[in-house]
């Protein structure tokens, strides 16, 4: 009983840690590549909006890097307080990336420090700039190493097991494992879109609330093209997910599209409903697209949950997670088309009420699709820890204690969600963009013609 318990008690924790964890990590990848990007611009147009830009989008940043330093020091212990039997076997060969992933966290908070503390102190218009390339480097290293861990639980190799010990381990081959490149490539895609996404709604809100102004639609302007630009390359990397998954995990995506028998020119289901019987109701059927989408042909095969053994089955409720990832990643790119066709299309205002409103909701929709798509990512490889060598009942800790870990971690979520919120709105209310502009540019009227 208390196994059991403990193996259930295990899962919710390191879940919550990761929905919890996932939010400042994707801001830590993205938002250094918006910073860099709005200096750049600011510097070649010799703009001090965008430069003013980059420094308020850095303040937040900073508070955002702080708490995910805890979050991703949670999940470091609670791998060896939670899942000690898979760090047992898989420590040899994960050991090298979570090192790397730490160092790369090192390396881009040593150069995140250079930037903040250095404004204004150099002659050379783009020295400081460059500051902001191994910032961006660091963060998307730090989710590349992090990321082949992952990818290295799906889709092991680069060991010999022999019974419970891994012996001639090649770390390289493992990082480098088969879901690597669609897994790293969708989560940096992801991330980038995602800050855009906040980004924008913030501004957005700001325009909603104070009016249009030169700063806030040159800001508007630019994280709406970062993010249309990264929802396409996400929707990419989406289309080389499901072609690795074809291949290397056919049960996950068979689960995922409800694909329970084996065949040719299989269609594509979104949405609908599953049965106790396993009868889909109400889906809308995309004739031979998942065919497509898995192999680049249309009359191609692919593998249904019939040739899968029954306890090997992900749990089917995966599809939803599946359908509202790739519904809300299609509403990000929708309404940032839709934007940048109204700022070309001159019968029309972007600035309109209902444009800026969808904008505002695109950003928790584009949170709210990052954390679907973890979902579905993480159980669709159940019953698996480590897919084909160790299952999670197996990794899990046997303590009857982790409910006292659980309520703990709960607690403190709680409290750095509460204050990360707290902190971040006194902190631009504190200093909001006119008492700054007015500081900055005396002689410059806000929201006038900057240049």
């Amino acid at each position: 009983m208390f196994a059991y318990d403990s193996v259930i008690l295990a899962r919710m924790l390191t879940s919550m840690t990761l929905v919890f964890h996932i939010i400042f990590a994707t801001i830590g990848v993205g938002v250094p590549l918006l910073i860099s990007a709005a200096e750049y611009v600011g510097i070649r147009k010799r703009d001090p909006s965008y430069i003013l830009l980059a420094r308020r989008w850095t303040r937040g940043f900073v508070i955002i890097v702080a708490v995910g330093v805890v979050t991703g020091t949670a999940i470091g212990l609670q791998l060896f307080l939670l899942w000690p039997t898979f760090m047992q076997i898989a420590g040899h060969v994960i050991s090298l990336p979570l090192f790397m992933e730490t160092f790369a966290f090192f390396f881009e908070a040593i150069f995140l420090g250079a930037y903040i503390y250095t404004w204004d102190r150099f002659k050379g218009r783009y020295t400081h700039w460059y500051l902001s390339l191994p910032v961006i480097i660091g963060g998307g290293l730090s989710a590349v190493f992090i990321t082949s861990v992952n990818a290295f639980m799906n889709t092991p190799q680069g060991f010999t097991l022999e019974g419970r010990t891994i012996t001639s381990v090649e770390p390289l081959t493992a990082i480098l494992n088969p879901a690597t490149p669609s897994k790293v490539f969708h989560v940096l895609t992801s991330s980038y879109m995602t800050c855009g996404a906040i980004l924008a709604a913030l501004t957005a809100f700001f325009i909603l609330k104070y009016g249009n102004n030169k700063y806030y639609k040159k800001a508007l302007k630019l994280t709406m093209i970062v993010t249309l630009v990264f929802s396409i390359f996400t929707a990419i990397a989406g289309d080389t997910s499901a072609k690795f998954l074809a291949t290397y995990q056919p049960e996950k995506l068979a689960a995922a599209e409800w694909h329970f028998e084996t065949e040719k020119g299989a269609d594509l289901i979104l949405f609908g409903k599953l049965t106790e019987d396993n009868e889909i109701k109400g889906a809308i059927h995309l004739p031979k697209l998942l065919s497509f989408l898995s192999f680049g042909d249309f009359n191609s095969e692919v593998i249904g949950l019939d040739r899968v053994d029954a306890d090997l089955i992900p749990p089917l409720w995966i599809h939803y997670m599946f359908d509202l990832m790739v519904t809300l990643g299609a509403y990000s790119i929708m309404i940032s088309m839709l934007f940048l066709v109204f700022m070309f299309w001159k019968k029309r205002d972007q600035y309109n009420k209902w444009l800026l409103r969808a904008i505002v909701v695109n950003a928790p929709f584009a949170m709210l699709a990052l954390e679907f798509g973890w979902i579905y990512a993480e159980v669709g490889r159940q019953p698996w820890i480590m897919r084909g060598y160790l299952r999670v009942a197996e990794g899990a800790v046997s303590s009857p204690y982790v409910h006292y870990a659980f309520a703990m971690f709960l607690v403190l979520y709680v409290l750095l969600g509460t204050f990360v919120t707290l902190i971040l709105v006194r902190l631009y209310k504190k200093n909001p963009i006119q008492k700054e502009w007015e500081q900055r540019f005396p002689d410059t009227l806000f929201g006038g013609d900057q240049r």
